[in-house]
C-alpha cells in the first residue's frame, strides 16, 4: 500500500514537472517567467513588511502602556506607512498571480486541445479506458488545476519565507512558544489528514457526477426536436432525476465529512488566538518580559508561523478538490496517450490519385466477434460511380470508415487518394455553426474560389432561394437548427463541387433525399470527373451505376460491373 502511494506521488510529481517544463519551453515561457519574478519580489516584500509590522506593533502597544504620547503618534504613523506599503505590494502580488495563472491556463488548454484534436484522438478516445466528459476536463479541470496549483505553490513558498522570517522572532521571545507552535502544527496536520481523507475520493466522484448531469442536459438541448416528437420527456426526466439523486447524495457525504473536519479545524484556528497569551502572559506577569507589546508581537508571530506550518489544516478541503482535479487530468492525459499509442491497424492504406481499390480486405465488428467483410477485392476507377447494397448497414459503415482510415478492426490493403482528395458525405450531414461562405469553401481554396462559382453551384442545386432566405453567404447561423436535413445534404454537395476532390463517398443519401435529387447529384459529380461510391439504403434503386457491390452479410460479397449500355459485363 505504501509502495503504491509512493509510486503515485512520484508519477504525479513527474507529471507536474513535465507540465511546468512545457510551460517554460513554450512561447508563453518568457511572460510566465516575468510574472514569477514579480511574485518572488512581492513575496519577499510582504514578509519583510510583516516582520517590520510586528516590531512596530510591539512598540505601539508599549508606548500605550508607558503613556508615551510622542512614541504613540510616531508608531501610529509608522503603522500607517507599513499598512500602505503592504497594501501596494499585496495588490501587485495578486495581480501577478492572476496573470500567471491565466498564462498557464491558456498554454495548457491550447496544448491539450491541440492534442485532443490531432491524429483523431477525439474519435479514438471513446475506445480508450474509461474517460468520461473530456470536454469538461479540458475546460473546467484545467482552470481549477492551474489556479489551484499556482495558489498552493505560492502558499508553500510564502509559508516557507514566513516560517523563516518569524521563527527567529518567536524564538527570541520564547523558545518554548516556538516549540509549542511546531508541535501544534504537526498534530493538527496529522489529525486533519485522518479526518478529511475521504474528501479526495468524494470530490473526484462529484466532479464526474456534475459533468454527467450537465451532459444529460446538453443532450436534451441538442435533440430537443426528436425528444418532443417522440414524447420522450418522461424518460429524460427520470434519467436527469437519477443524476440529481446521485450527485446530491455524494454531496451530502462531502458536507458530512466537511462538518466533522470543521469541528476540528475551527477549534484549531480559535486556539491559535489564545495559545501565545497562555505561554507569554505568565512570563510578563512574573516580570520575565519588560514590554507589554511583546504579548501582541508574540500573538502575531505565533499566528503567522503557525499559518505557514498548518497549510494542510487550513487548506485541506481545497487540497482534496485539487487532488481530484489532478487525478482527472492525469486520467485524460493517459487516455489521450493511449489513443495516440493505439497499435497500427493491419489494414494497409496506400495513396494513389486515380482509384479506390480493396485487396483482400477483411473487416470485423468492434468487439471482433462478427465478420463483416471477408477477402474483399474490387477496384473503382476515377470517374466511375458505384453503389454498395445490402440489408445490413454494419458492413457498409465499416467499409466507409475503413476507407476514411478510422476503422482498425481488420486486415488487407486499401488504395485510395489522399484524404484531401476523398470527401465523405455522412448519412446525417454536418454543417458546423459559422459563416455560410466559410462552410461551403474550404480554407485552402478560399482565395481561389470566386463568388460566381459558389452562386453557380447553388443555382444548379436549386439552393439560391434558401441562401437568400437565411441572409446570404455572409450569414452566421447555427445551420443544424435552421436548415432541414435535405437542405444540409445539398449544401454539403455544394461544398464538394467547390472542393473538386477525386472521389466522393455518399453514405445512404436516400435516407434524406428523393431519387430525383440523388440522380442530379450523381450527374453533377460525374460531370466534374469525380469517382463516386454510394452506400445504398433506399431511394437509390433504379439509378444506373457502373458497378454494384453487394454485401449480403456474414462476410460474403458479390461484384457486378455494367457497361455503357447499362448491361452487366
Amino acid at each position: 500500500m505504501l509502495r503504491d502511494k509512493l509510486h503515485t506521488i512520484r508519477i504525479t510529481w513527474r507529471r507536474f514537472r513535465r507540465t511546468l517544463g512545457t510551460l517554460v519551453k513554450s512561447e508563453y515561457g518568457p511572460r510566465a517567467l516575468g510574472f514569477v519574478i514579480v511574485l518572488v519580489i512581492c513575496m519577499v516584500g510582504i514578509n519583510a513588511l510583516n516582520v517590520i509590522n510586528s516590531y512596530v506593533g510591539r512598540d505601539f502597544m508599549s508606548s500605550i502602556e508607558h503613556r508615551n504620547e510622542s512614541g504613540f503618534w510616531k508608531n501610529a504613523w509608522l503603522y500607517i506607512a507599513v499598512f500602505g506599503g503592504s497594501t501596494a505590494v499585496a495588490v501587485f502580488y495578486r495581480f501577478a498571480e492572476e496573470r500567471l495563472g491565466l498564462v498557464w491556463r491558456e498554454q495548457l488548454t491550447r496544448r491539450l486541445a491541440g492534442f485532443y484534436l490531432s491524429a483523431r484522438t477525439y474519435y479514438r478516445l471513446d475506445g480508450a479506458t474509461g474517460v468520461a466528459n473530456p470536454d469538461q476536463r479540458i475546460a473546467d479541470d484545467v482552470r481549477a488545476f492551474t489556479t489551484t496549483t499556482l495558489s498552493f505553490t505560492l502558499l508553500v513558498l510564502n509559508g516557507t519565507l514566513a516560517a523563516l522570517s518569524f521563527s527567529g522572532v518567536l524564538w527570541s521571545i520564547s523558545p518554548r512558544l516556538f516549540a509549542v507552535a511546531v508541535g501544534y502544527a504537526i498534530c493538527g496536520s496529522a489529525l486533519t489528514v485522518l479526518l478529511g481523507k475521504p474528501l479526495i475520493r468524494l470530490n473526484y466522484r462529484q466532479l464526474d457526477m456534475e459533468a454527467s448531469f450537465r451532459a444529460e442536459l446538453i443532450h436534451v438541448r441538442e435533440n430537443s426536436e426528436s425528444i418532443a416528437l417522440a414524447h420522450r420527456e418522461g424518460r429524460f426526466r427520470t434519467r436527469i432525476s437519477h443524476r440529481i439523486d446521485d450527485l446530491a447524495e455524494n454531496f451530502r457525504r462531502i458536507i458530512s465529512v466537511n462538518r466533522n473536519l470543521g469541528f476540528f479545524t475551527t477549534g484549531y484556528n480559535y486556539m491559535i488566538q489564545i495559545i501565545p497569551a497562555l505561554v507569554v502572559a505568565p512570563m510578563f506577569i512574573r516580570g520575565e518580559l519588560r514590554d507589554f507589546g511583546v504579548i501582541t508581537q508574540s500573538a502575531m508571530a505565533f499566528s503567522t508561523l503557525l499559518g505557514a506550518l498548518s497549510l494542510i489544516v487550513t487548506q485541506f478541503q481545497s487540497i482534496s478538490a485539487f487532488t481530484a482535479v489532478t487525478a482527472r487530468l492525469n486520467g485524460l492525459s493517459e487516455a489521450m496517450e493511449d489513443a495516440h499509442a493505439t497499435k497500427p491497424s493491419n489494414i494497409v492504406v496506400e495513396e494513389m490519385p486515380d482509384r479506390i481499390e480493396y485487396e483482400n480486405v477483411d473487416l470485423t465488428s468492434q468487439d471482433g466477434r462478427r465478420r463483416l467483410i471477408e477477402s474483399l477485392s474490387v477496384r473503382i476507377r476515377r470517374g466511375e460511380r458505384w453503389v454498395v447494397t445490402g440489408h445490413d448497414d454494419a458492413p457498409k459503415v465499416a467499409l466507409l470508415r475503413a476507407t476514411a482510415g478510422i476503422w482498425e478492426n481488420g486486415s488487407g490493403r486499401i488504395v485510395r487518394p489522399t484524404l484531401d482528395e476523398v470527401l465523405f458525405l455522412p448519412e446525417r450531414p454536418y454543417l458546423p455553426p459559422g459563416v455560410l461562405w466559410d462552410i461551403l469553401v474550404r480554407a485552402d481554396n478560399d482565395q481561389r474560389t470566386a463568388k460566381v462559382d459558389v452562386l453557380s453551384a447553388l443555382e444548379r442545386l436549386e439552393l439560391a432561394e434558401v441562401v437568400n432566405r437565411v441572409g446570404g453567404l455572409k450569414a452566421d447561423e447555427d445551420w443544424d437548427d435552421l436548415l432541414s436535413i435535405g437542405e444540409q445534404h445539398l449544401l454539403s454537395v455544394v461544398r464538394i463541387l467547390l472542393a473538386k476532390p477525386s472521389f466522393v463517398v455518399l453514405d445512404r443519401p436516400g435516407s434524406a433525399l428523393p431519387k430525383e435529387q440523388i440522380l442530379r447529384i450523381l450527374d453533377l459529380l460525374k460531370e466534374h470527373g469525380m469517382g463516386v461510391l454510394v452506400l445504398a439504403k433506399n431511394g437509390e434503386s433504379g439509378i444506373p451505376f457502373d458497378g454494384y457491390l453487394d454485401l449480403p452479410g456474414d462476410g460474403r460479397w458479390t461484384v457486378e460491373r455494367h457497361g455503357a449500355d447499362g448491361n452487366p459485363v
